[in-house]
């Protein structure tokens, strides 16, 4: 919304600054009084006013700007105000700053410093009424996610995580087979025990393997169970996972690693819903929800030969692909929170250095990393330092390599003459994306 208020008595000033702003594709209105003012913000929006501090003819205190001050903010608290003066003292301009108004220029101003502010400020409202939306959209849809839903606990943020879970919670109560694919650390156990919440055998049992976890000659007495006697230090009987998971969910964690001979046996059960304990010819069936998770490429693993492709295609009617915590930052802080348990604070540049990590380890990473630094600070601050993470630069700036520098930041606004959008462009960001670093790294335009 590029439209601006101007608000002042005097007519060389409205006309002078509608022309400047014209000239940069920004409209305005000119009122010539408080009231008429107030008026126009009744009936059209603006999204920035610059406003005088007298309107009085020989009067200096500044009593008629504040109290037009104080009413604009009671009407349009988030409006973006300018303070423009030649007479009104220093600290009743600087009261106001500090009451909100978002900038005090003083007569004559300078032209390019005055443009550069209007349309930082304009900028940064739209950036600002941009963001609220996504908030609230967001908010909506985690809050419409919470209704339908029994989100087991998970802790998340960020959009990529909200579209992951709106597909689980359509497929929760089919009971079909679900892949969930996804880096080592990322939380597929998570997600699983999210579907298995929600699907018809939530009040069943939700049993995982890790069949990464175990020697190959022992998979298929993990997943069917052995009778006595079936091997050697097998002295009694043992239920398998899958009589264990019956009525509810089993999950199998790095299936890729499950071998041929135990692919097969799978296969079966998953078709017929039978299977016999090693060491047995008496035939079990069971009524078990598998849900399996791996990390590796199963269609590359397919085309080798290391993986049945029939057994591929029985476990993949529905794939749910996980992202990296590289590519939901916006969970690294509620996460780091949770795993912190109010055990201590983080300080702000600790927080800068949570977000600006790879995280290659994912989500197991991050928690390792909150644990070792609440261990360590014992209760009080947690510093960069005490996370142990492995990119501080020499400027004690901990940043990703993708992530531009505070230096970077400032140089492309001092080369952009101030205005975000144009240093943005440098930068090769967004604005929003730009204002978030600004804040960040404590910069103002």
């Amino acid at each position: 919304m590029r439209r601006v208020l101007i608000i002042d008595d005097h007519p060389g000033v409205g006309q002078a600054l509608e022309l400047l702003l014209s000239l940069h594709d920004i409209e305005a209105s000119v009122a010539a009084s408080p009231a008429e003012g107030l008026a126009l913000l009744e009936t059209r929006p603006f999204g920035l006013v610059i406003q005088d501090m007298n309107f009085t003819a020989d009067t200096t205190s500044g009593e008629e700007g504040e109290a037009l001050f104080r009413a604009i903010r009671a009407k349009r608290p988030d409006l973006p105000i300018i303070l423009l003066t030649a007479w009104t003292r220093l600290d009743a301009a600087v009261a106001l700053v500090k009451a909100g108004a978002a900038d005090y220029l003083a007569k004559p101003w300078d032209d390019a410093k005055l443009v550069a502010t209007v349309e930082n400020l304009l900028e940064l409202g739209e950036a600002n009424r941009e963001i609220a939306q996504l908030r609230e959209a967001r908010r909506e849809r985690r809050a419409a996610l919470a209704r339908r839903h029994d989100l087991a606990g998970l802790v998340f943020a960020s959009d990529a995580m909200l579209n992951l879970l709106e597909l689980a919670g359509q497929i929760a109560a089919a009971p079909v087979p679900v892949l969930i694919t996804g880096p080592n650390g990322a939380g597929k156990e998570c997600v699983a025990a999210f579907v298995h919440a929600n699907s018809a055998a939530h009040d069943g049992p939700f049993v995982a393997l890790n069949c990464g976890a175990l020697p190959a000659d022992l998979i298929e007495a993990e997943l069917f169970g052995s009778d006595s006697g079936a091997y050697t230090g097998a002295a009694k009987a043992r239920v398998g996972r899958f009589e264990a998971a019956d009525g509810g969910t089993l999950f199998l964690d790095e299936i890729g690693n499950l071998p041929l001979a135990g692919q097969v046996k799978l296969l079966r059960v998953l078709e017929t819903g039978q299977f016999e304990r090693l060491g047995s010819s008496k035939t079990r069936h069971t009524r078990v929800r598998v849900l399996s998770a791996t990390n590796a490429d199963l269609r590359a693993m397919v085309r080798t030969g290391a993986f049945r492709e029939d057994l591929f295609y029985r476990l993949n009617l529905i794939e749910l692909k996980l992202p990296p915590l590289a590519e939901r930052r916006d969970d690294v802080l509620p996460l780091a929170e949770h795993f912190l348990a109010g055990r201590a604070r983080f300080a702000e540049t600790a927080r800068e250095a949570l977000l600006a990590h790879r995280w290659p380890g994912n989500v197991r990473e991050l928690k390792n990393a909150v644990e070792r630094a609440a261990l360590l600070c014992q209760g009080g601050e947690i510093t960069p330092a005490l996370l142990g993470l492995e990119e501080a630069h020499g400027n004690g700036a901990w940043r990703n390599l993708d992530e531009p520098s505070r230096d970077a930041v400032v140089a492309a606004l001092a080369a952009a003459g101030g205005v975000v959008s144009r240093a943005a462009t440098q930068l090769g960001l967004s604005r929003q994306a730009l204002y978030r670093r600004l804040e960040r790294y404590g910069i103002t335009p």
